[in-house]
């Protein structure tokens, strides 16, 4: 395999700290990592950005400020922050539009949000966390939490009506016993994406939020072989 590319990117006063996964193909996808403890290295532990290498699908991640080599202090980011985080990586790499984006737990949400500012083509969602509008420019910390913890905060999220107007391909992997994410967030999602080219849901089972990938990587071949050729079509024919 070729080596990895190291970069960073200016982003107010950060240096957002990602890098480059080349392939022997033209598809890419752009990885969004989720809160807490993630970082890009959550989709290289897992087994999934080596597993894209290998079947010829480049990819780019990066670390969120507050997280990962990228480092700092969550009080300094937000979800609308995150959102332009992204954006800032997709114009400093030159990132060809239509974008495939990939996006993890919270990292779900702003790639959906970035299908408002940029041409998308296929969004990719794994166990995805959608979130209500009065919390997106709240700096992430006790405000941020108790907004979130709200009882069915989710509900009323803008995300159902943006993916609303998406016409690339969706595809929404869900854990089964998901305690972070409730089941009827995925199901929705496919449900609000009416005017989509494909959209499809796939539950794994005897899986939760964090060992999803993990789990079936290592113990369950041919289960992941499975959600790669989903991953690897949403990213090639987009």
């Amino acid at each position: 395999m070729q080596a990895t590319e190291s970069f960073e990117v200016a982003y107010d006063n950060f240096a957002l700290k990602g890098d480059f996964h080349p392939a022997a193909s033209s598809s890419h996808v752009l990885i969004l990592h989720g809160a807490g403890a993630s970082s890009r290295a959550t989709a290289s532990r897992s087994g999934l950005r080596p597993a894209l290498q290998a079947r010829g699908v480049a990819s780019t991640s990066f670390d969120c400020i507050g997280h990962g080599d990228t480092g700092g202090s969550l009080q300094f980011s937000s979800l609308s922050s995150r959102t332009r985080q992204a954006a800032a990586v997709i114009a400093a790499r030159k990132l060809a539009q239509p974008l495939v984006i990939c996006g993890s737990s919270m990292g779900a949400y702003n790639a959906i949000r970035l299908t408002q500012t940029h041409d998308v083509a296929g969004l990719i969602l794994i166990v995805p966390g959608v979130y209500t509008p009065s919390a997106y420019n709240v700096p992430f910390g006790p405000q941020f939490s108790t907004i979130i913890r709200r009882d069915h905060s989710w509900a009323d999220s803008d995300a159902w009506a943006i993916l609303a107007e998406f016409k690339g391909k969706l595809l929404v992997i869900a854990a089964e016993h998901d305690a972070v994410i409730p089941p009827e967030i995925p199901e929705r999602l496919l449900l609000s994406a009416r005017k989509a080219r494909s959209r499809r849901l796939r539950v794994v089972a005897g899986t939760d939020h964090q060992c999803l990938f993990p789990l079936v990587s290592e113990e369950r071949p041919d289960e992941f072989d499975e959600l790669m050729s989903l991953i690897v079509g949403c990213a090639s024919d987009s």
